[in-house]
């Protein structure tokens, strides 16, 4: 596949390693074996991230106990600091990328100590202004995803990470934010470092509220590169959206969908990760360079599928040249068919036999 057409797959394990250690280094075999480029995990402190008293998102309610806080969900399912640096060399080790999504600036400033390639930003920090904010200030390239977004909190999101990228101190206002965003200098930072992933924070979306035409419309407001991240079962609409235009997919996988936890169900298992993988990466050559033009292997047959000028009866030389006695067929060689009319009336330079190409 030529490089201007590669799409940066990242295999979500998120939290699907359920605070078992060989769990999370299965997760990363799993993603090497399916192809992908990125092996992405989750950091957080879960008393930071979550309230004792926040609510559960409905899903959650229906795939971990009910009566459990989300604090304590997220206590269960935190990746310890020490295992970073192992998970990341055994990675590197299997040849992809290894990455973590922070869920706070503490959290962000331990990655930082990792030096990964790029940051993701989760859906639910998009109006997180001072964790967007620390994420933008560290340098790294940015994926932005937008699941439960208007494009007002979309354009706004950017307009904190512009500010970031511009400035050396926080903002003192929301307004010094959209006065650096106003700016079309100070907006092309943002052009060089963000890309945006269209995405639905449902586990898992139904098919109906893909409405994968956003990830278009994110492309022409912003004009910047777009992806998608999938909670969608199976693996349609990973490759549709490649299709559409996607240069970056997200996929959640689990070493086995009946495992207890948040996000096992909505995730793919590691063989139909290495389907989508594959299918991705077929789609993605199929969209070639848009320019239509015949394809190298298809010289050959344009030689023997088009029909040339032939002669259908005998022809003297002079004799002029009518639909009596011309006509057109498959030759592989001489005129071709779309000459007719301009060659009739025309006089004949040398003498033809029946079935010979002019």
């Amino acid at each position: 596949m030529s490089s201007q057409h590669k799409v940066y797959v990242i295999a979500e394990a998120g939290v699907n390693h359920n605070g078992n250690q060989q769990f999370a280094f299965d997760l990363v075999d799993a993603a090497a074996e399916a192809g992908a480029d990125a092996v992405k995990f989750q950091t957080f402190n879960a008393r930071c991230l979550a309230a004792m008293t926040a609510p559960k998102a409905a899903y959650q309610r229906k795939t971990t106990d009910a009566a459990q806080t989300q604090s304590d969900m997220l206590e269960a399912l935190e990746l310890p600091l020490e295992w970073h640096g192992p998970l990341q060399a055994h990675a590197h080790h299997r040849g992809i990328e290894f990455l973590s999504t922070a869920f706070d600036t503490k959290s962000l400033a331990f990655l930082e100590t990792l030096n990964l390639p790029l940051y993701k930003v989760p859906s639910g920090e998009l109006t997180n202004g001072p964790l967007l904010w620390a994420f933008a200030r560290t340098g790294k390239p940015l994926v932005m995803s937008t699941g439960m977004a208007t494009l007002s909190e979309v354009e706004q999101g950017l307009a904190v990470v512009c500010h970031a990228l511009n400035r050396d101190q926080p903002p003192s206002s929301l307004n010094e934010v959209w006065q650096c965003w106003s700016d079309d200098q100070a907006r092309d930072a943002v052009r060089k470092k963000v890309s945006l992933l269209h995405c639905t924070s449902q586990y898992p979306t139904p098919m109906h509220e893909v409405n994968l035409k956003a990830m278009d419309t994110l492309a022409e407001v912003f004009r910047l590169p777009v992806g998608y991240s999938d909670h969608t079962q199976g693996t349609l609409i990973p490759v549709a959206a490649v299709a559409r235009g996607a240069t970056l997919i997200e996929k959640h996988f689990t070493l086995d969908r009946q495992l207890p936890g948040p996000d096992h169900a909505a995730s793919l298992e590691p063989g139909d990760l290495k389907r989508m993988v594959q299918e991705v990466r077929a789609i993605a050559d199929a969209l070639g360079e848009g320019q239509k033009v015949p394809q190298p292997s298809e010289w050959d047959t344009r030689e023997a599928a088009r029909q040339n000028l032939v002669a259908s009866a005998t022809i003297r030389q002079g004799e002029v040249f009518t639909a009596d006695n011309l006509t057109t067929a498959r030759a592989g060689q001489g005129e071709l068919a779309m000459a007719y009319w301009d060659r009739l009336g025309q006089c004949a330079a040398r003498d033809y036999q029946p079935g010979e190409a002019l």
